[in-house]
């Protein structure tokens, strides 16, 4: 008996057995010709049900070349099938560099880009926000090439598009000059002092990630990635910043968890690819033990949730094995839950036991609700449709263009159904 389809995490139960597997665009149009329902499947990341479809899954392993590294442009044209750790190296060789990467580097880029998937930094945007083209293939097996430069307004809304538009199968990323980072991590940072001086720790570096598993008023670590200039010579290094001590050695963010997996700190320079994740991309991880759900809070409210989620730490605690805190420059791209806001990302990593996280989930739904935080597309929430639907003042667009690609629903599921969809049968 075949088993059943399941996501990285393994929590998550697929609908369907049916998955193909082509090498080519032509081979893409066929299958949205030939199938009634259809849904992309990447690496399986998500948490929830946004992938999923009672029909057949298209997976685009086998299209994973990089077409083109455009230096008159400063951007690079690769198949949809590709995963950020198999690009990065290939444009470092060029000399080029991508603004940011998420924690995770073994994730498709067409995955990360749908759900607006991030990393950190003040002045950072999504993943998405690199994005500077895009070939879809629609519901009807057409092809359509979209660009930031001739496209506008139409593109502000099919870049992170939950795969509701189509199977999108190349994209085209912008790049900056190749930089090096520096890694260095500190540790027992009072909560009152990050409340106290929050712009001041986030805006302290390039990229900043505070892990705390919310048993004390105490931040465990604070991660600083601090971009070098091209021949300066490395800052001083300050033995304690905010009441905070230098790590004498590397740390996984979950403290007493191996680093072994974790990119090097300790100060130590190395490429961007190398430093910006926090997890190496020689280590493959083949399964996650755990479940994930995060918080888009609007950067005007972020203390404000610092302190309600302080006060519910004693319900937060036992599910959780670390909250991360990010900050995320706003953008202009319609389903983006930084649309128009820079936010506070609270992300927490929850124990694989849903039966617990399903109770503490709506609590802190119901308390951050005053603040209107978006949740991730790709994660777990409890948050109502209505609510949802009601933070997204694009979304009627988003709906029509959803209709103009996809007319007969052919990419619509169970999940763009209930968060999306308003009157699936109404006319454009």
């Amino acid at each position: 008996m075949e088993q059943p389809l399941r996501n990285w995490a393994g929590n998550y139960q697929f609908s369907s057995l049916r998955i193909h597997r082509p090498g080519s665009v032509e081979e893409v149009q066929a299958l949205v010709l030939s199938c009634k329902k259809l849904r992309v499947l990447g690496t399986a990341h998500s948490f929830n049900g946004i992938a999923d479809t009672d029909g057949d899954f298209i997976s685009l392993e086998r299209m994973n070349r990089v077409l083109i590294i455009d230096e008159s442009r400063s951007s690079v044209t690769f198949e949809a099938g590709l995963k950020y750790g198999d690009l990065c190296q290939q444009i470092h060789s060029k000399g080029y560099a991508l603004r940011n990467l998420a924690s995770l580097p073994h994730t498709t880029i067409a995955g990360a880009v749908a759900t607006a998937t991030h990393g950190s930094g003040d002045r950072n945007g999504n993943l998405a926000t690199a994005v500077s083209g895009l070939e879809i293939v629609t519901g009807r097996g057409q092809v359509v090439t979209l660009s930031k430069e001739t496209n506008g307004i139409v593109f502000e809304g099919a870049v992170v598009a939950l795969g509701g538009l189509g199977v999108v199968t190349k994209l085209t990323l912008s790049l900056v000059p190749a930089f090096e980072v520096r890694q260095l991590v500190y540790q027992r940072l009072s909560l009152s002092v990050v409340e106290e001086n929050f712009d001041r720790i986030f805006s302290g570096a390039y990229s900043v990630s505070l892990f705390t598993e919310w048993k004390s008023s105490t931040i465990d670590q604070m991660w600083l990635k601090q971009k070098l200039e091209k021949g300066s010579l490395c800052a001083h290094v300050e033995p304690e910043l905010f009441g905070a001590t230098l790590a004498k050695k590397d740390l996984h963010p979950i403290t007493d968890h191996s680093p072994i997996h974790c990119t090097k700190q300790m100060g130590v320079p190395g490429p961007w690819y190398d430093r910006l994740p926090h997890f190496r991309m020689n280590f493959t991880p083949s399964s996650g033990e755990e479940l994930q759900a995060e918080y888009l809070i609007p950067r005007h409210n972020a203390i404000a949730a610092l302190k309600i989620i302080g006060s519910l730490k004693e319900l937060i605690a036992p599910v959780l094995q670390i909250c991360e805190l990010r900050t995320v420059a706003g953008d202009i791209l319609w389903m983006s839950p930084f649309f128009r806001q820079p936010c506070l990302a609270i992300h927490f990593t929850l124990i694989k036991d849903w039966q617990a996280v399903s109770k503490v989930l709506p609590i802190v739904d119901e308390a951050l609700k005053p603040l209107q935080p978006r949740p991730h597309w790709g994660k777990l929430f409890t948050m109502s449709q209505d609510r949802v639907k009601s933070s997204y003042c694009k979304l009627p667009d988003f709906r029509q263009l959803m209709r103009l690609l996809d007319p007969e629903g052919k990419f619509r599921n169970k999940f763009l159904e209930t968060y999306i969809n308003d009157n699936p049968t109404s006319k454009l």
